[in-house]
């Protein structure tokens, strides 16, 4: 029988094709090939021919080929599954074994041990013992330490870990001024925790007693920043820990933390409904010990896990451009993007994945995330094999190809190694990285639940396991760094720091210089100028707009565009040139190029946002020979602001909460989102709730961002007629938001405008068109760009004489009116546009709607369900400004927005329309 060699196995042309890349250095190559190649090269060299040091002594490698390719296959085994054996879960009593990693699996007798092998690319080619090499591989992948780095493509990324664990065996070298400083921030941890506990029983604060590791992690992260330069982090984490975070680390005042847990503590500044202690963030600049400012910015969050990322991802890069501007070039390495995850939720919320994909992408990424995920082997009361089908926490970040970094919780000094050394990965790649910390939660999900009714055996283990800083302190006692006596004065003086500031909580006053108040202007506010609706002069000169229409409308010479865009452009410049018939998209693209030209950026970001889910837009162009891009909104004028358009990844959860973010950190600029349809917005309901509707309330943090939701009844069916209205209007309270249905390009240009001009900042929800885009008397004139301001009520240009109906509608459905009651003749009625909804001007509402006096029926039109749309939310509001009810007309409730069939929605859409003129 003819053995089955690799080659007989494999096709030889394709291993003759991979060896040849092997031989040029493709970066690209798959790492089994280059192992494979490594090996091969090396046991068949003649081995008396090499002479290396070993030992101190000259030593001939020995000839044994087989056992040469052995020692290629160990190192790579070790690579590849090393951390499945490393000690990194501190609540394991044995050592975990890899039978793969045993000496008979890796082809070696005990006699082998003594002979010299070549080691390929492990620490450059030494020449060493078999022994030595096993050795070298079990203490640097098989400690308190597990990587897992080979399903990086890139060799560089691969080398270059190498380089930095092989060498040093993964030992750290922190001075014993850094080892001391790590040990203090552990103390202060386990102290503040023990002193919330002992001072507030029973009160819910999601300690980090188990984890708290974590300070010293992030301390050292930040103690290394200023090396690259690193000016900013910005955070996003969860409930477990916050407060330890809060004090420890950003260096929000422990008094006014401690001051939160009272029963009667109202915040003097309070301007909204506020939220749990442990959901706010906070911002700090403080010195690092090298005397470099280093400023931390959390996020607050919801309970919604990991719903933050994808908001810190947005305020890291809008940081990110803020900071570039100062030097004019664009650093990405100057904010890090910091994210603290919970094992539970990283493996089972589905915007992480979301969130990951961002990382390379040019509208998105940010240089590079820092992943540290408190890994508490334990969800609520889940086990680890009913929360996920893969073997670690953390193999999401293998779609990413970001290393991870397994490592023991209760090792101080390896957690911080690692965390450093994701940093200068991150700095020198500008990719994300995860750090994976097994540690333990002491107490249950919170301090009020008792874990052992669900995993008795694991917290017996627990309960046996001593503060982290008592065996650190005792190496480090016994190793010198640490004088006799010294570790007791450490806790003594962070047990009166803490005495301390219960005595300042405990007083009545509260110093307003503990309350962070950030300006407006800074981009960090709490509080601004009440809503209101004086009126906004959002007219352009006829001068300036004529230029941005040029622009718009005028590719470059030699650009050749498709045939069709040549003739939308050039019909939209002669309807321009004439004086009327701009449409909703041109009206849109005057009102970006004209807020550019003001010196106001913008940021337009959604799902086939550049050309538009409709067609309509076309923000960038393409050379149909050369696919060269142009886009006319960057090529106004040399001090124009800048234009940023980007086709989002297929995600709405995700890219709203980016784009959010962006829009918190940077109010100079304005942000908007789009949705390829309306409804769409349900994948990101989240961000709408938890963010968007309730930030300002919740955190003081204002958003102006734009959310453009395609709505209307056209006949398309249940998932594409509804940005459902209905749910926005359900959260309008307070003034927290903006909700319109426009119905006029101009009104769409002037509220745009607006969003940028008022002293104050709202999210701006608009019920966009789709066969209104293309609609013939859904134009608008020239002129009314020039003059004139949005309106949040339009009366009717043609009302009859003698009004017996006003019917008030908002939206599309104007239009319907409109041409059913010209084609009839009706001339005893008057259609009134309310094109905001919220805030309702209620006064220009009485005014518009008065004139026509107090006999005449009120009528709501709706294209919606009764259930749906405005109606529910309208109809009291009539009544309390007009004094009577309101009839209403529209379709019956329903279980689903629309039908799916064409035929009935015509026959529903013209009997909802002529029962508003018979009523």
């Amino acid at each position: 029988m003819k053995s089955l060699t690799f080659a007989n196995r494999w096709n030889a042309d394709l291993i003759e094709a991979n060896y040849q890349r092997w031989l040029h250095g493709d970066a690209a190559l798959d790492p089994l090939w280059e192992a494979f190649f490594e090996g091969f090269e090396l046991a068949g060299r003649h081995a008396p021919e090499a002479v290396r040091e070993v030992m101190g002594e000259p030593v001939a490698t020995t000839g044994d080929s087989k056992i040469q390719a052995r020692a290629i296959g160990a190192i790579y085994a070790y690579r590849a599954i090393g951390h499945t054996q490393a000690t990194i879960n501190p609540l394991l009593i044995e050592l975990p074994i890899n039978p793969r990693l045993a000496l008979d699996r890796l082809g070696f007798r005990e006699s082998d041990l003594d002979h010299v092998v070549d080691t390929g690319n492990y620490l450059s080619g030494k020449a060493m013992r078999v022994g030595e090499l096993i050795d070298g591989l079990r203490e640097t992948y098989c400690g308190n330490v597990g990587v897992e780095y080979l399903h990086i493509q890139e060799t560089a990324k691969r080398r270059w870990i190498q380089s930095r664990i092989e060498p040093s065996r993964m030992r750290h070298e922190f001075p014993a001024e850094e080892q001391k400083r790590i040990l203090r921030k552990i103390i202060e941890a386990e102290l503040f925790e023990k002193h919330l506990h002992h001072s507030f029983v029973g009160q819910k604060r999601f300690s980090l007693e188990g984890a708290e590791t974590l300070i010293a992690a992030l301390d050292a992260v930040a103690q290394h920043c200023p090396r690259f330069p690193v000016h900013e982090i910005v955070m996003g984490m969860a409930h477990r820990g916050r407060l330890n975070v809060l004090a420890n680390f950003v260096g929000k005042s422990c008094d006014l933390i401690l001051r939160e847990f009272s029963e009667h503590h109202i915040p003097a500044d309070l301007d909204g409904d506020g939220d749990v202690k442990y959901h706010l963030g906070y911002e700090n600049t403080w010195q690092t010990e090298n005397g470099s400012p280093i400023t931390v910015r959390l996020a607050a969050n919801p309970s919604h896990l990991e719903a933050v990322n994808a908001v810190v991802e947005g305020r890291a890069r809008a940081r990110q451009r803020i900071l570039s501007q100062e030097t004019g070039e664009l650093d990405r390495g100057l904010v890090l993007p910091l994210l603290i995850h919970g094992d539970a939720a990283i493996a089972g919320q589905g915007t992480v994945a979301e969130v990951l994909n961002f990382s390379k992408l040019k509208g998105y990424r940010t240089g590079g995330t820092l992943h540290i995920v408190i890994n508490n082997q334990i969800g609520f009361t889940t086990d680890p094999a009913d929360a996920r089908s893969s073997q670690y926490c953390t193999d999401i970040a293998k779609m990413i190809e970001a290393p991870v970094f397994h490592v023991n919780g209760e090792d101080p000094l390896a957690v911080a190694h690692v965390c450093v050394l994701a940093l200068e990965y991150r700095q020198q790649f500008g990719e994300d990285v995860f750090v994976d910390m097994l540690c333990y939660r002491r107490h249950g999900h919170n301090e009020t639940d008792e874990p052992a009714f669900t995993q008795p055996e694991l917290y017996r283990k627990i309960a046996s396991v001593p503060l982290t800083s008592v065996p650190l302190a005792a190496r480090m006692e016994a190793a010198g760094v640490l004088a006799p006596g010294q570790v007791d004065e450490m806790r003594a003086s962070v047990q009166r720091f803490l005495d301390h500031a219960s005595e300042k909580a405990a007083q009545l006053e509260v110093p307003t210089s503990q309350i962070r108040l950030r300006s407006f202007e800074g981009s960090s506010a709490i509080t601004q100028p009440e809503y209101n609706f004086t009126p906004v002069e959002t007219g352009v000169s006829a001068e300036r707009l004529a230029h941005v229409a040029k622009v718009l409308c005028t590719p470059p010479d030699g650009f050749e565009i498709n045939p069709k865009i040549a003739r939308m452009l050039a019909t939209r410049h002669s309807r321009f040139e004439q004086g009327g018939g701009i449409d909703w998209a041109f009206g849109e693209s005057l009102a970006f190029g004209t807020l550019l030209m003001e010196g106001s950026p913008v940021r337009l970001s959604g799902q086939d946002c550049e050309r538009g889910t409709f067609s309509q837009r076309h923000s960038v162009i393409h050379d149909i020979h050369t696919r060269d891009r142009y886009v006319p909104l960057l090529n106004l004028g040399e001090n124009q602001a800048q234009f940023c358009v980007h086709n989002s990844l297929l995600s709405e959860a995700a890219v709203l909460g980016f784009d959010y973010g962006y829009s918190v950190e940077y109010p100079q600029m304005l942000c908007l989102w789009e949705a390829q349809f309306g409804d769409f917005a349900n994948g990101a309901q989240v961000i709408i709730d938890q963010f968007i509707a309730s930030s300002e309330s919740k955190w003081g943090r204002v958003s102006g961002i734009v959310m453009l939701l395609p709505h209307g009844y056209e006949g398309q069916g249940p998932e594409h007629s509804s940005a459902r209205l209905e749910r926005f209007l359900q959260l309008c309270a307070e003034s927290n938001i903006q909700v319109c249905n426009i119905t006029t390009p101009a009104q769409y240009f002037h509220v745009l405008r607006r969003q940028m001009k008022r002293d104050f900042r709202k999210p701006l929800i608009i019920m966009s068109p789709k066969s209104l885009l293309r609609h013939p008397a859904a134009v608008s004139p020239t002129v009314e760009f020039q003059t004139g301001r949005f309106m949040g009520i339009l009366d009717d240009p043609k009302p009859g004489e003698a009004v017996e109906r006003v019917i008030l509608c908002s939206g599309k459905v104007y239009y319907d009116l409109i041409d059913y009651r010209e084609k009839n003749g009706l001339t005893r009625n008057a259609i009134v546009r309310v094109e905001q909804l919220y805030p309702l001007n209620r006064e220009l509402l009485s005014k518009v709607v008065g004139r026509y006096g107090d006999k005449a029926r009120l009528i709501w039109c709706q294209e919606e369900s009764r259930n749906m749309g405005a109606w529910t939310y309208i109809a009291p509001l009539l009544e309390s400004v007009f004094g009577r009810k309101p009839l209403y007309s529209g379709r019956g409730e329903s279980a689903s927005p629309a039908t799916g069939f064409q035929a009935l929605h015509k026959r529903e859409q013209q009997e909802l329309i002529h029962e508003a003129f018979e009523m």
